[in-house]
C-alpha cells in the first residue's frame, strides 16, 4: 500500500510543548483521556446500531488496556465505531477539533448530547505527555472500509496509510513510553490510574486477566459435594458501568446503597446513616448520591470526600467550589455534564451554573433532613449527635440552610432530651426568664466537671442544655443573633441566683465591715492575677465558696480555640481569668471572722478556697499536695 505524508493543521510549531507543560499539568490523565476517547467511540457504535445504521450484531464491545514491558508500550484497545483515512485527518490532526460535538450535533434529535465524554477535541494529545511516538489502527463500522495506520513522534510531521490486514473493528492507540515516563508501564501504576479515573465508565474496561476459583461442571455420577474447586483465568474487569447513581431511586434499595458507599470508600468500615440520591435534569443535569457519615464532636473535614464526576469520569474530589463547605462533611458521588470544566477536565470553571447546581444541593439535603424529622423523629433524635455538627456547620455559615434547618435543628439537655429550639422555649420560659424579659438557655459543657453546677440548677427546677462540641461557642453566638429575646448561660459562669437574675436577693448576714474583713484574708489564698474575690448574699445551703468564670470572657476564649475570638488570638493569649465568689450567709465565713487565732483562720479559708479549685479541676501539683495532707490532718 502506497504511504502519504501530511502536515498538522496547526497555528504554530510549538503546540505539543503547550499542550505537555501547560494544557495538561499532570501527566497521568493522559489514560482517563484515551480511555474516554475509547468509551466515546464504543457509545457512538451503539447510538448508531439502535437506530439501525449499523448492519448486524455489533458483538462484545469492552475496551481493552495492555501493557507490554519489552517493547516498552501502553495499548488502549477499543471495539467502537473506527475510523476511516479520510476521519483520521480530520479528528486527529486537525487539534481542538471535537468529533463527538460533531457526532452529538449531526444527531442531536436522536441521540442523548450526554452520551458521549469528550467535548474539545484536544484529549488524544495528553498520549504525548508520556510518549515519544504513537501509533494509531484503526477500522471504521462503515462497509467497504479499509484498514488505516497513523503514526506521530511528537512533532507537528505524521505518517498516515492504509493498511489490508485490518479485520477487527474499532481502534487501537499504541503508546510508546517516553524513557523518563517508565513508570507507566508498571502494572500497579496503571490499575491504581484506571481505578482512579475509569472505576465507573459505562463501557467495561478490561486490564488483565484474574484468577477464580470456580466448581468444574458436574459429569453423570458425580455429587455436587465432591467436586473440588478449580481455578480458571477469567477477565479482570476493573470497573462497574453502571453505578449505583445512574440507576432510578425506585430500583435500588438500602443494601444497594451501603454497598456503592463501599465500594466507594472500601476501607470505610462503619455504615453511613443515611443517604440522599441526587436526581435532577432541568433546569442542569445533575446525579448522584450523598451520604452521611458518622461525625466526631471535632470539626474534622473527612479523608474520604466527595467524589466529582462528569459522565462518570472522575473529575477531583476538592469539591470546595461546586458544594458549600459545610457539604464538604459528607461523602458520595456528584455526576453533572453541565459543570463548567476547564480545557483538561482537570478543575472547574467559574461559572453562575455552579452557584445553581451549590443551592439545588444544599436544598436537597434540608429537605432529606426536614423530611426524616417529620417522619421518623425517634430515628432521628438517635442520629442526632452523629449530625449535630454538620447541621450546626450548615446553619453558621449558609443562610438558605439555617432558615430550613431552624424547624429541625434540635437541642440536647444533660438528661438526653432532645427539643427543637421553639420546643425548649416553651418548656423553659415560665421557669426561666429574668427580670429583663429574657429566656435564659442554661447550658454546661462538662457533665462531669461541672456536675455540682448542674445539680444547684436541677435542684432549682432549671433545664441545662448540654453542648460540648468545638462548634458549639461558635453556634451559640450565631443562634442568639437570631432569636429574639434569648440569652445563653454557663451553668457555671455565676452563681445559682445570679444565672437568671430574678431581682430576688437575700440579706446578707455579714455586715460591710465584717466583709472588708474577711476579703484579705480570702484573697491570700489564690492568686490575685486569677481570681476576683466578689462577696455574694446565697443560701446558707449554696456552697462557701464558688469559683465561676465571667460568660464573655470564656465565651470569647472558648472560639478563639477554633478562630474567630478576636484579632492575632488576642484572647487565646489571655491567662484563664475567674471570679471567687464568697457566700456571705454560710455558716463557714461567720466562723472565719469569729476565731481569734490567725493562722486557724487561713487555715479555715484555705480548705475552703482549695475544694472550690477542686471541683473545678483547678487544684493541681504542690497545691493539690498540700491539700490533701491539710484534708487527713482534719479528719
Amino acid at each position: 500500500m502506497a504511504t502519504t505524508a501530511g502536515k498538522i493543521n496547526v497555528q504554530t510549531e510549538n503546540i505539543f510543548p503547550i499542550i505537555k507543560k501547560f494544557l495538561y499539568s499532570d501527566n497521568e490523565i493522559f489514560l482517563r483521556e484515551l480511555v474516554s476517547n475509547a468509551v466515546d467511540a464504543t457509545q457512538k457504535l451503539k447510538a448508531l446500531a439502535n437506530m439501525g445504521e449499523v448492519k448486524g450484531d455489533i458483538g462484545k464491545t469492552n475496551i481493552e488496556v495492555e501493557i507490554d514491558k519489552s517493547s516498552k508500550t501502553i495499548t488502549i484497545k477499543d471495539k467502537g465505531i473506527g475510523m476511516t483515512k479520510d476521519e483520521i485527518e480530520k479528528y486527529i490532526t486537525q487539534i481542538a477539533f471535537s468529533g463527538a460535538e460533531e457526532f452529538v450535533n449531526k444527531y442531536k434529535d436522536k441521540v442523548d448530547k450526554n452520551v458521549v465524554i469528550g467535548h474539545f477535541g484536544l484529549g488524544f494529545y495528553s498520549a504525548f505527555m508520556v510518549a515519544k511516538k504513537v501509533e494509531i489502527f484503526s477500522l471504521s463500522y462503515k462497509e467497504d472500509s479499509k484498514g488505516v495506520r497513523w503514526e506521530c513522534d511528537g512533532s507537528p510531521e505524521y505518517q498516515i496509510e492504509e493498511i489490508g490486514n485490518r479485520t477487527e473493528r474499532g481502534t487501537n492507540i499504541i503508546l510508546h513510553i517516553a524513557d523518563d515516563c517508565e513508570e507507566f508501564l508498571e502494572t500497579s501504576k496503571i490499575q491504581g490510574l484506571l481505578t482512579k479515573y475509569c472505576k465507573f465508565l459505562p463501557i467495561e474496561i478490561k486490564f488483565g486477566t484474574k484468577k477464580e476459583r470456580v466448581k468444574p461442571e458436574l459429569k453423570e455420577g458425580e455429587k455436587q459435594e465432591d467436586l473440588k474447586d478449580i481455578e480458571i483465568e477469567v477477565d479482570n474487569i476493573i470497573n462497574n458501568p453502571t453505578p449505583a447513581w445512574v440507576k432510578k431511586p425506585v430500583d435500588l434499595k438500602d443494601e444497594d446503597y451501603k454497598s456503592f458507599y463501599h465500594e466507594l470508600y472500601p476501607m470505610q468500615f462503619e455504615e453511613p446513616l443515611f443517604h440522599i440520591h441526587l436526581n435532577v435534569d432541568y433546569p442542569f443535569n445533575l446525579t448522584g448520591i450523598l451520604y452521611f457519615p458518622k461525625l466526631s464532636n471535632k470539626l474534622e473535614m473527612p479523608k474520604d470526600r466527595i467524589q466529582l464526576y462528569c459522565n462518570q469520569v472522575f473529575v477531583t474530589d476538592n469539591v470546595e467550589n461546586i458544594v458549600p463547605d459545610f457539604l464538604t462533611l459528607l461523602r458520595g458521588v456528584i455526576d453533572s455534564p453541565d459543570i463548567p470544566l476547564n480545557v483538561s477536565r482537570s478543575y472547574l470553571q467559574a461559572d453562575a451554573n455552579v452557584k445553581k447546581i451549590s443551592s439545588h444541593i444544599t436544598k436537597k439535603v434540608a429537605d432529606k433532613l426536614e423530611d426524616l424529622f417529620k417522619k421518623e423523629r425517634p430515628d432521628f433524635e438517635k442520629k442526632w449527635d452523629d449530625i449535630k455538627i454538620f447541621v450546626q456547620y450548615g446553619m453558621i455559615s449558609d443562610e438558605k440552610f439555617y432558615e430550613k434547618a431552624a424547624k429541625f435543628a434540635l437541642v440536647k439537655t444533660t438528661d438526653n432530651k432532645y427539643y427543637t429550639f421553639e420546643e425548649f422555649e416553651n418548656l423553659v420560659k415560665p421557669l426561666q426568664t429574668n427580670k429583663d424579659k429574657k429566656v435564659v438557655y442554661l447550658y454546661a459543657t462538662n457533665i462531669q466537671e461541672q456536675h455540682a453546677y448542674i445539680e444547684a440548677a436541677k435542684n432549682r427546677g432549671y433545664e441545662i442544655l448540654l453542648m460540648e462540641t468545638m462548634l458549639d461557642p461558635h453556634y451559640i453566638n450565631h443562634i442568639e443573633s437570631k432569636l429574639k429575646d434569648v440569652s445563653f448561660v454557663r451553668v457555671d459562669s455565676d452563681t445559682i441566683d445570679k444565672l437568671i437574675n430574678k431581682e430576688e436577693n437575700l440579706i446578707s448576714k455579714l455586715t460591710e465591715e465584717q466583709q472588708k474583713l474577711l476579703q484579705p484574708i480570702i484573697e491570700a489564698t489564690v492568686s490575685k492575677e486569677q481570681f476576683t474575690i466578689v462577696f455574694e448574699n446565697l443560701s446558707e445551703n449554696d456552697q462557701p465558696i464558688i469559683i465561676t468564670r465571667p460568660e464573655f470572657m470564656r465565651r470569647m476564649k472558648d472560639m478563639n480555640q477554633m478562630g474567630g475570638g478576636g484579632p492575632m488570638g488576642f484572647y487565646g493569649q489571655m491567662p484563664d481569668m475567674y471570679n471567687l465568689v464568697v457566700n456571705s450567709n454560710h455558716p463557714l465565713m461567720t466562723k472565719i471572722i469569729d476565731e481569734k487565732d490567725p493562722a486557724k483562720q487561713n487555715y479555715l479559708a484555705k480548705q475552703a478556697s482549695d475544694l472550690a479549685l477542686l471541683s473545678q479541676g483547678l487544684l493541681k501539683g504542690e497545691n493539690l499536695t498540700n491539700f490533701i495532707k491539710r484534708s487527713i490532718e482534719l479528719i
